[in-house]
């Protein structure tokens, strides 16, 4: 009976938030970094028209430059020294084989987003087969089955409640920003924090948009490749990316709602920041720039955020390299995955050069690949 209870939550949640295919968030910044890695995202139709103004934000690069240049020049330093921490868009070779291409994608809706630059779209048009992380996205129905047949993924299916593991400090914080949006906390209650987190954590801006059913990029190359009649395939399941989230403590997903609803006044000046940064296709600078420039909550949670990086980055590359390994040795791909696996020592870039491919970056306005 109780699991009946559970899946009957799930349809009326379903059905509260009809644009949902998944809502992922967790401690900021990571709230807004898991726009770079992660293809779930949420679309609640909770925004307002006249809350997109509250998206005007001013990037903190901006910020450090003017109140702080050494810091800003430190957390650049820092940003250098990872291994293929600039670039959107990367050639990859193997003697015999048609080049194929990974890009780096953030998954908004910010036209300035999915507007590809001029060499990405030039790989895109020539490539044969399109490869997205999760295929699933594409189908509403499909990502709502993945949610019921594995419940305890993203509900509590034990008896718990969300205020049952919530001081009463926190309950008011959560349950004010709750009522704010007309989402009565009693509604959500059976719900993993990290699920709730994503009712909150985008700019009003990016949620009317999805509201307004505006493709984030990541769907817009699937539905052209589709439309086009290239092949389509995935890297992984909606389930592995809600068992990868699912996988961090819980502990860690409670701090990361309290603190995305604490520090909400940030969160346009970290999304400008990331969009920003992105456009420059400066991905290994987001990380440092913004625990320079944020509060000290963030800094002081630096510790969360190596928990992010392995479960929800690092582990997660060595699966879609290997995945990827045998669609690149066909030749003629073009792979769009979240911005934030592509650096590193361990990113896929690097993974991919020590499976035998050579790679090498692509000017985003380069007028030849």
């Amino acid at each position: 009976m109780h699991h009946q209870h559970v899946l009957s939550s799930i349809r009326t949640t379903c059905a509260r938030f009809p644009n949902l295919v998944f809502a992922v968030a967790v401690s900021l910044p990571f709230a807004l970094l898991i726009l770079l890695a992660l293809g779930l995202v949420w679309g609640t139709g909770q925004a307002r028209a006249e809350d997109t103004a509250s998206c005007a934000g001013t990037s903190l690069v901006e910020q450090l430059a003017l109140s702080d240049p050494e810091k800003l020049a430190a957390a650049r330093a820092e940003a250098a020294a990872i291994p293929n921490g600039s670039g959107l868009l990367w050639k990859v070779e193997k003697p015999g084989l048609t080049p194929s291409f990974l890009f780096g994608t953030m998954h908004v809706t910010d036209p300035r987003v999915t507007e590809m630059p001029e060499a990405a779209r030039a790989a895109f048009d020539q490539a044969g087969t399109v490869v997205i992380e999760t295929i699933e996205i594409l189908d509403p129905a499909k990502a709502q089955a993945a949610l019921l047949t594995r419940p305890e993924l993203t509900m509590f299916t034990d008896g718990t409640t969300l205020t049952s593991l919530l001081n009463e400090e926190e309950t008011e914080i959560i349950s004010a920003e709750l009522s704010r949006r007309g989402i009565p906390i009693a509604l959500v209650s059976r719900m993993k924090p990290w699920m709730i987190a994503g009712l909150v954590a985008l700019p009003a801006c990016e949620m009317a948009r999805k509201a307004e059913g505006v493709e984030f990029l990541d769907i817009k190359i699937a539905t052209t490749a589709r439309d086009r009649g290239k092949q389509l395939l995935g890297l992984e399941s909606i389930g592995e990316q809600m068992q990868a989230m699912a996988d961090l403590p819980i502990e860690f997903h409670i701090r990361g709602l309290v603190e995305t609803i604490k520090l909400a006044d940030l969160m346009p000046d970290i999304m400008a920041t990331m969009t920003g940064l992105y456009l420059e296709g400066e991905i290994a600078q987001i990380m440092p720039v913004v625990l320079a420039a944020g509060p000290e909550e963030l800094e002081d949670d630096a510790s969360g955020y190596a928990a992010f990086e392995e479960r929800i980055v690092r582990m997660r590359n060595h699966v879609m390299a290997e995945r990827a390994a045998p669609i690149l040795d066909a030749g003629n791909a073009f792979i769009a995955v979240g911005a934030l696996h592509l650096p590193g020592k361990e990113g896929l870039v690097a993974l991919l050069q020590d499976a035998g491919f050579t790679v090498t970056a692509i000017p985003a306005n380069s007028g030849s690949l």
